[in-house]
């Protein structure tokens, strides 16, 4: 049986450094209104109320971190510490939030502040994984069917389907002990190549430069969705609205 860890500070870190043109928004779709708060108020709410979790840091779009500190004041959020500009890119908001960390003995919890409908559950099981293991992926197993597709002369064809059984959709939180995701994107850094191929998300960062760090999965949700279509909007606030019914 694998020992447990001593537990560590908890850090919840919401990243909203985009502004998500997709939803057909000049502004950051975090601060679109649904079910009577924005987007990122629920998020937040999710950490804040999480009893593992000791602090929340956000990363939020430049030129709105005092919006999101007025929301924060509105709401009397108790757990977060600071509100800090994000990057021009998911890679640079997430390497702000692990510099403002640094020197700390603590987990974090990278969470995309367009996925409100977290369920506490999972930051509860999250946390409880990081004693044990170096790196967590929140994932669900696809429910369609995956193709690899190649160019062809009148467009992509089909060139390989993948077993279902082995593919599962990426969710977050994506968590790490924070030595464990500092290290990697500071391999990723020194890669010449790393701006021409930069990962998707986090853990694929730690699975390129950390070839030899487990990722253990932590079962997500199908509500753990991301706003990131005008449709989803629709879809998020209906979800919402029955869960405080």
């Amino acid at each position: 049986m694998t020992a447990l860890e001593p537990r560590r500070r908890a850090v919840g870190v919401v990243l909203a450094g985009g502004v998500g043109r997709r939803v057909g928004q000049d502004t950051p779709k975090q601060l679109i209104e649904i079910a009577g708060k924005t987007i990122i108020e629920h998020t937040i709410a999710v950490f804040d109320a999480a009893p593992e979790i000791d602090e929340v840091v956000v990363l939020m779009a430049p030129g709105f971190t005092g919006e999101v500190e007025r929301l924060v004041a509105r709401n009397g959020f108790t757990k977060v510490g600071r509100v800090l500009e994000g990057g021009a890119s998911r890679t640079e908001t997430t390497w702000r939030a692990l510099e403002a960390l640094d020197g700390q003995d603590c987990d974090v919890l990278l969470h995309d502040a367009a996925r409100p409908l977290l369920e506490p559950r999972i930051i509860t099981e999250c946390v409880a994984a990081l004693r044990v293991h170096p790196a967590v992926e929140v994932a669900i197993p696809s429910s369609d069917t995956v193709v690899v597709t190649t160019p062809g002369p009148h467009g992509e064809v089909v060139s390989e389907v993948p077993d279902r059984s082995r593919i599962w959709r990426a969710q977050t939180p994506q968590c790490f002990r924070l030595p464990v995701i500092r290290e990697a994107y500071e391999r990723a850094f020194a890669d010449p190549g790393f701006g021409g191929r930069q990962a998707t998300d986090d853990c694929g960062v730690v699975l390129r430069y950390l070839p030899d760090v487990p990722i253990h999965i932590v079962p997500g949700s199908e509500r753990n969705m991301k706003v990131t279509h005008p449709v989803d909007v629709l879809i998020a606030e209906t979800l919402l609205r029955l869960g405080d019914g």
